[in-house]
Protein backbone atom coordinates (compact mmCIF):
# COMPACT_ATOMS: atom_id res chain seq x y z
CA UNK A 1 0.00 0.00 0.00
CA UNK A 2 0.82 3.35 -0.84
CA UNK A 3 1.28 5.88 2.26
CA UNK A 4 0.58 9.44 1.55
CA UNK A 5 3.94 12.00 1.61
CA UNK A 6 2.25 15.02 3.29
CA UNK A 7 6.06 16.97 2.61
CA UNK A 8 5.13 17.30 -1.00
CA UNK A 9 3.73 20.72 -1.89
CA UNK A 10 1.28 19.70 -4.74
CA UNK A 11 -0.63 17.23 -5.48
CA UNK A 12 -1.30 16.61 -9.11
CA UNK A 13 -4.64 13.79 -8.77
CA UNK A 14 -7.88 13.88 -11.26
CA UNK A 15 -6.05 17.31 -12.79
CA UNK A 16 -5.99 17.75 -16.14
CA UNK A 17 -3.11 19.29 -18.53
CA UNK A 18 -3.72 20.72 -22.29
CA UNK A 19 -0.13 21.96 -23.82
CA UNK A 20 0.36 25.31 -24.60
CA UNK A 21 4.00 25.71 -25.97
CA UNK A 22 6.28 23.17 -27.38
CA UNK A 23 9.82 23.01 -29.23
CA UNK A 24 9.20 22.57 -32.99
CA UNK A 25 10.22 18.39 -33.03
CA UNK A 26 7.69 17.32 -30.21
CA UNK A 27 4.48 16.15 -30.69
CA UNK A 28 1.86 17.61 -28.25
CA UNK A 29 -0.09 20.42 -29.43
CA UNK A 30 -2.83 22.56 -28.11
CA UNK A 31 -4.79 19.62 -28.76
CA UNK A 32 -3.35 16.78 -26.52
CA UNK A 33 -5.09 16.58 -23.19
CA UNK A 34 -3.17 15.57 -20.41
CA UNK A 35 -5.04 13.83 -17.34
CA UNK A 36 -3.02 13.19 -14.13
CA UNK A 37 -3.28 11.05 -11.11
CA UNK A 38 -1.07 10.52 -7.92
CA UNK A 39 -0.76 8.31 -4.81
CA UNK A 40 1.91 9.49 -3.10
CA UNK A 41 4.55 11.20 -4.71
CA UNK A 42 3.72 8.11 -7.54
CA UNK A 43 2.21 10.17 -10.83
CA UNK A 44 0.99 8.59 -13.50
CA UNK A 45 -1.10 10.43 -16.81
CA UNK A 46 -2.68 8.83 -19.89
CA UNK A 47 -2.75 11.18 -22.92
CA UNK A 48 -3.95 11.89 -26.27
CA UNK A 49 -4.93 14.33 -28.80
CA UNK A 50 -3.44 15.87 -32.09
CA UNK A 51 -0.62 13.86 -33.65
CA UNK A 52 -0.91 11.83 -30.09
CA UNK A 53 -2.99 9.05 -30.46
CA UNK A 54 -2.40 7.31 -27.52
CA UNK A 55 -0.23 8.29 -24.51
CA UNK A 56 1.22 7.21 -20.83
CA UNK A 57 3.88 8.60 -18.08
CA UNK A 58 5.04 7.12 -15.34
CA UNK A 59 7.07 9.63 -12.66
CA UNK A 60 8.32 10.75 -9.25
CA UNK A 61 7.09 13.85 -7.75
CA UNK A 62 9.70 15.45 -5.02
CA UNK A 63 8.57 17.74 -1.90
CA UNK A 64 8.92 21.03 -4.32
CA UNK A 65 6.24 19.32 -6.90
CA UNK A 66 9.04 18.95 -9.47
CA UNK A 67 8.29 15.67 -11.81
CA UNK A 68 11.15 13.63 -12.99
CA UNK A 69 8.90 11.45 -15.59
CA UNK A 70 9.31 8.88 -18.13
CA UNK A 71 6.81 8.67 -21.29
CA UNK A 72 5.64 6.63 -24.08
CA UNK A 73 3.16 7.13 -26.67
CA UNK A 74 1.77 6.12 -30.24
CA UNK A 75 1.67 9.12 -33.05
CA UNK A 76 -0.75 9.28 -35.50
CA UNK A 77 2.09 7.93 -38.33
CA UNK A 78 1.88 4.50 -36.01
CA UNK A 79 5.05 4.97 -34.12
CA UNK A 80 5.77 4.18 -30.78
CA UNK A 81 7.85 6.94 -29.07
CA UNK A 82 9.98 6.92 -25.76
CA UNK A 83 10.87 9.96 -23.79
CA UNK A 84 12.51 11.22 -20.04
CA UNK A 85 10.89 14.58 -19.01
CA UNK A 86 11.31 16.68 -15.96
CA UNK A 87 8.95 19.67 -15.18
CA UNK A 88 9.20 22.12 -12.83
CA UNK A 89 5.69 23.31 -11.48
CA UNK A 90 4.59 27.27 -11.22
CA UNK A 91 1.92 28.33 -9.84
CA UNK A 92 -0.30 30.83 -11.49
CA UNK A 93 -2.45 33.38 -10.11
CA UNK A 94 -5.71 31.95 -10.47
CA UNK A 95 -4.13 28.94 -8.41
CA UNK A 96 -3.88 26.71 -11.84
CA UNK A 97 -0.21 24.95 -12.09
CA UNK A 98 1.71 25.50 -15.44
CA UNK A 99 4.40 23.19 -16.02
CA UNK A 100 7.59 24.31 -17.56
CA UNK A 101 9.49 21.22 -19.03
CA UNK A 102 12.70 19.74 -20.61
CA UNK A 103 12.40 16.58 -22.17
CA UNK A 104 14.35 14.52 -24.77
CA UNK A 105 13.25 11.89 -27.31
CA UNK A 106 14.70 8.22 -26.12
CA UNK A 107 13.65 6.60 -29.65
CA UNK A 108 13.99 7.90 -33.23
CA UNK A 109 16.15 11.10 -33.38
CA UNK A 110 16.73 11.15 -29.83
CA UNK A 111 16.69 15.05 -29.55
CA UNK A 112 15.73 17.28 -27.02
CA UNK A 113 12.97 19.87 -26.64
CA UNK A 114 11.08 22.29 -24.15
CA UNK A 115 7.42 22.41 -23.51
CA UNK A 116 4.66 24.22 -21.18
CA UNK A 117 1.67 22.81 -20.21
CA UNK A 118 -1.39 24.79 -18.25
CA UNK A 119 -3.97 22.88 -15.91
CA UNK A 120 -7.07 22.98 -17.94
Amino acid sequence: MIKPDESILINYNNRAFRAVQNSENGETSAETIFHYYQEANILTAEYAGGKIIKGHLIGLVDQSGNINMRYHQVNSAGELMTGICHSIPEILENGKIRLHETWEWTSGDRSKGESVIEEI
